[in-house]
Parts: C-alpha cells; sequence; structure tokens
C-alpha cells in the first residue's frame, strides 16, 4: 500500500475539503432539517418532533418495499443487457465500436422525463406504434414491468462503458496468455476475462441502483395509474403540496441515503479480499479477438439493444418534433419545421440556454473527474478512516434526489450572515451537478486502480519522483480511458439536469432542460421535443469531436 509521506498527506486534504464542499455541506443540512424541523427559520427547539409522525405511516414500510424493489430489478436487469454488450466491446474487434459507443451514450443526453414521453408516445393508444401497425402496448408501459424495462434501456450504458473499459483494460490480454496456455475460449472468459471486470460490475451497479432510488419522472409518468409509488415520489409530495413538509422530506432523503450506504457496504463484502491487479506497468497493445462467425449475430445484438435503447425513442421524439400534430399522424403534409423556427424565433433565449447549459456541463465534468479521481486514490490506497469516510461519502450524492440536493444547498448559501455566497449565482448550479454526479468518475476511477499494481508507484516514488509527479505520469495515465468515459457520462447528463436547475437558477438564466420544461407547461410539446433535438444533436458532435481527438492523440 502507498505510503503518503513527504507531503502527500495533503492528498487526503485536498480531497476531505471537496467532498466537504460539494457533498458534507448540502447533506448536513438536510440532515439538520431532519431533526430540528424549524431548522429553515433558525429554529433549534424540538428535535426528532417530526420522525414519530413520519415512521407511523402505514405508506412508509410500503414506498420503501416498493424503492428497493424497483432498484434490484432495474439492476439485475441492467447488468444482464449491460455486462455481455460490454464484454463483446471490451473483448472483440467490433465493427463501429465508436459510433455502438456514441448510441449507448444518448439515453443519458436525453432527460428521464423527455425519455417517458418519448415512450408514451410510441406506444400509447393512437400512438406512433399503433399508427404504423395497428397494435399498442399501453399496457405494458404503464405498469411496474413497463417502468423497469425503460429504465433498464437507459442505465444499462452505465454497466456496458464500465466493464468495456475494464474488459478492454487488461482482460483480453490475460486471456490471450490463458489461451496460449490450453484454455478453451469459454474457460478464459469465465476464469479470467470476467473475474477481472467484478469491480466495474459492482461500481456499475451501484451507481445504477442509486440512479433508480432517485429518479422521480419515470415511475410517477407511467406507473402514478398502478399506484406504484416510491420514496422519491413521497419526498416530491411533500415538497410541492402546501403546506411544505421540509422535514418529512428530509427524513425521507436520510432513508434514501441508508439504502445507498447499504448497497456500497455489499458492494465493498464483495470484492474484498480479492486482488484484481491486471496493469504491471510494461506497455501492452489491446488484444481483441476477432469475432469470425459470430460477427453478423453480434452485430444483430448490438443492433437490437442500440433500437430498443436509443432509436425508438429517440424517432418519437423526433417525430413529434418534425409533425405539426400528433393526431395528424405521419402523412406528408403534417411534416413541418414549424417547431424548429418556433425554437429559434425566440433568438437569444434558447441560444443562451444552449451556452449556459454546455458551459455548466462541461464545467461539473472537469471539477468532478479532477476531484473524483484524487478521492478515488485515496481511498484505494490509503489505509485510514478518512479513506473509508471518503468512499463512504462518495456514495450519498445519487442517493439524494436532485430537488433535495437543491433545497440543502439553498438552506446552506441562503444565509444572511454569509460575506460572499454563491447563491443565486451560476456557481450555485456548478455545485448542484457536481454533488450530483460526483460519483461516476470515483466508481469508474476506483474499479480501474484495483486493476493497477501499487508496485509502479512505489518504483516511481523509488527513483525520486515526488508525490505529484507520480500522480501526473504513472497513476493518470492508467486511469485516463476510465476517468474521461465518466467526464463524459457527467457531461451528458449534466447538460439536461432539470430539477435542481428549476430551483436554483437565478433570475433570468435558463438551462436546457429548463427551457424546454417551461414549453411543456405551455402547451408546446413539439417545440419541446424540437429544443431537445437540437441539445441532443450539439452534445452527439461534441461527443464525437471528443473521441476523434482522443483516438488521434493515441496516434
Amino acid at each position: 500500500m502507498t505510503q503518503f509521506k513527504n507531503g502527500s498527506h495533503g492528498l487526503p486534504v485536498f480531497a476531505m475539503a471537496g467532498m466537504a464542499v460539494l457533498v458534507v455541506v448540502p447533506v448536513l443540512f438536510v440532515a439538520l432539517q431532519a431533526i430540528f424541523p424549524g431548522a429553515a427559520q433558525a429554529d433549534w427547539a424540538q428535535p426528532l418532533s417530526h420522525w414519530r409522525k413520519v415512521w407511523e405511516s402505514t405508506a412508509l414500510l410500503h414506498l420503501l418495499g416498493n424503492t428497493v424493489s424497483l432498484g434490484v430489478w432495474v439492476v439485475l436487469g441492467a447488468l444482464a443487457v449491460g455486462v455481455p454488450l460490454g464484454l463483446l466491446r471490451g473483448l472483440a474487434r467490433l465493427p463501429g465500436s465508436a459510433l455502438w459507443d456514441l448510441c449507448f451514450l444518448v439515453p443519458f443526453m436525453v432527460p428521464p422525463y423527455i425519455a417517458a414521453m418519448g415512450w408514451i408516445l410510441l406506444l400509447q393508444p393512437a400512438g406512433y406504434l399503433q399508427q404504423a401497425t395497428g397494435q399498442h402496448a399501453a399496457g405494458l408501459l404503464f405498469s411496474v414491468p413497463g417502468v423497469v424495462l425503460v429504465m433498464v434501456l437507459n442505465l444499462f450504458p452505465v454497466v456496458y462503458f464500465a466493464v468495456s473499459r475494464a474488459a478492454a483494460a487488461a482482460g483480453g490480454r490475460l486471456a490471450v496468455v490463458a489461451r496460449v496456455c490450453g484454455a478453451s475460449p469459454w474457460q478464459a472468459l469465465w476464469r479470467i476475462s470476467l473475474p477481472l471486470t467484478l469491480p466495474a460490475m459492482a461500481a456499475s451497479g451501484l451507481l445504477v441502483f442509486a440512479m433508480t432510488i432517485e429518479e422521480y419522472g419515470t415511475p410517477a409518468v407511467l406507473a402514478s395509474n398502478v399506484g406504484f409509488e416510491v420514496l422519491v415520489t413521497g419526498i416530491e409530495q411533500r415538497l410541492s403540496d402546501w403546506p411544505i413538509d421540509l422535514p418529512g422530506a428530509a427524513m425521507l432523503s436520510l432513508v434514501l441515503m441508508g439504502l445507498a450506504v447499504l448497497a456500497y457496504m455489499g458492494q465493498r463484502r464483495l470484492l474484498a479480499g480479492r486482488s484484481y491487479e491486471a496493469t504491471d506497468g510494461k506497455p501492452q497493445a489491446l488484444q481483441r479477438v476477432e469475432l469470425g462467425v459470430w460477427r453478423v449475430p453480434v452485430l444483430l445484438v448490438f443492433a437490437v439493444a442500440g433500437a430498443c435503447a436509443t432509436a425508438l425513442p429517440l424517432c418519437s421524439i423526433a417525430a413529434t418534433a418534425f409533425t405539426g400534430t400528433l393526431s395528424g399522424g405521419m402523412a406528408w403534409e403534417n411534416w413541418t419545421l414549424r417547431h424548429f423556427a418556433a425554437v429559434f424565433a425566440h433568438g437569444s433565449e434558447a441560444l443562451q440556454a444552449l451556452g449556459t447549459s454546455f458551459a455548466l456541463a462541461l464545467g461539473a465534468a472537469v471539477l468532478v473527474g479532477v476531484l473524483g479521481a484524487l478521492v478515488a486514490y485515496c481511498s484505494v490506497r490509503l489505509r485510514s478512516r478518512t479513506a473509508q469516510a471518503l468512499d463512504m461519502l462518495s456514495v450519498l450524492p445519487n442517493a439524494v434526489p436532485g430537488i433535495v440536493v437543491a433545497v440543502g444547498l439553498i438552506l446552506a448559501w441562503n444565509q444572511p450572515w454569509l460575506p460572499i455566497t454563491p447563491y443565486n449565482t451560476w456557481v450555485i448550479l456548478l455545485l448542484a451537478y457536481a454533488c450530483l454526479l460526483l460519483p461516476y468518475p470515483i466508481r469508474y476511477a476506483h474499479a480501474a486502480l484495483q486493476q493497477v499494481s501499487v508496485h509502479l508507484e512505489s518504483a516511481a516514488r523509488v527513483h525520486g519522483a515526488s508525490v505529484w509527479q507520480m500522480l501526473a505520469r504513472v497513476v493518470a495515465p492508467l486511469l485516463a480511458p476510465s476517468v474521461l468515459a465518466a467526464m463524459l457520462l457527467v457531461f451528458a447528463i449534466a447538460s439536461r439536469e432539470l430539477v435542481a436547475s428549476l430551483l436554483l437558477a437565478p433570475t433570468g438564466m435558463q438551462t436546457v432542460a429548463v427551457y424546454v420544461w417551461r414549453q411543456f407547461e405551455q402547451g408546446s410539446v413539439g417545440e419541446g421535443m424540437a429544443m431537445s433535438m437540437i441539445a441532443i444533436a450539439i452534445t452527439a458532435a461534441l461527443v464525437l469531436l471528443a473521441h476523434g481527438l482522443a483516438a488521434h492523440r493515441r496516434r
């Protein structure tokens, strides 16, 4: 284990300071609100007086059970889809691999409520599917299995990207060695490649579980008619109904955080006592197998996954953006560009929303990428309570709904005694995005570090490198593929974040998601979908550019 000496103790200090600002502050104020019902008014009397009322609610256990079951089923579904696709992407020479990566990144560019609306427009009675085939699938869509299916299609790319990068880093090379030593292809897969991706599977599964239990839009839209409610819908009800029940919402948020901590402990227990080191410092080219006769079946599998996860909802969104009315169907005379013309007719408002969203998304990606890699390094390489605390804190943000993080930031920074505050500036939005999305680079970097031998760092230190030189020249290049993949996800998700943006955006500032939401409120669904298509296209172009630059640099 790396020893932090000669000034290197500053690493955990920097990491803990960043986590304190981004995570501890909003979570602490939410906890204070849960303990002291009058905390928002600086009233510290009658602590815990609200707990009995919430815990005696007969619906609480029902909400908790629904939340856990939904999270488990979505994780199982995401692993069932993402692991095979990720292994094929990382181990095999897949035609059009960059395009498949972009295809599976698109779901992160689409806000969950937009994706759910796309599925509704596609599968509802008189929807696009019925117009094309005479059949609809409303019975499946508006049900608990429908919620699970839609969320699996939205979230399995988290597993796909993590597993594919982990498999490509070492699984392929070591599998070739195993084949040379007499192992069959299946033996090399089951005994070498698959075990080496276990940290990536555990890390991405944890992220999927956390994202599932904090998602509001999909279960609220698709399962409200069948009486399926989860903890986050209960939180939203307490924040939207008058009078606002901040203590009750804070308490349910603590329950969500408790679920995330339990998932974290399960992940740690699963990986405890095992070594996944596969990188020894020797330069090794990526070794991928040829698909041969399996080329067409594998491409068909990817095509089906891409169609279900990306093409179908995206086509539904595009159809709504390019047609005058839903009732008009796919008739030629119903196709129009007036929704796009209406977006640009607003002039600077729409363009400013695009610029604001992408600037904040880029800032959040850089911020959490650097901090996430540092936190992951300290938690993996440092044996101390600080490391354990950092790792524990890293799972909390994804378990807290965006609306609760926003409330926590408001309670923390909207204080009259603060000489300087980010409240009512763009900085508060950056803090919210960074808090919500920090687990991505931490989990991805954490999984990658478990494959890197600590002896590489020790060798660098023995030969005179400082801690920062060792991090920059040894650790950073090895972590770069995983961290960059996480940063792309952060950029895509941050560019369409809605709930926190609605509450925290300063007066006169709009993001893309807020702009689209306002259009829906005004009944301009086509215009909202048009703006969504523009944002998706720009995000996809930026991601392609980044991928191209990275590929050029590797050459």
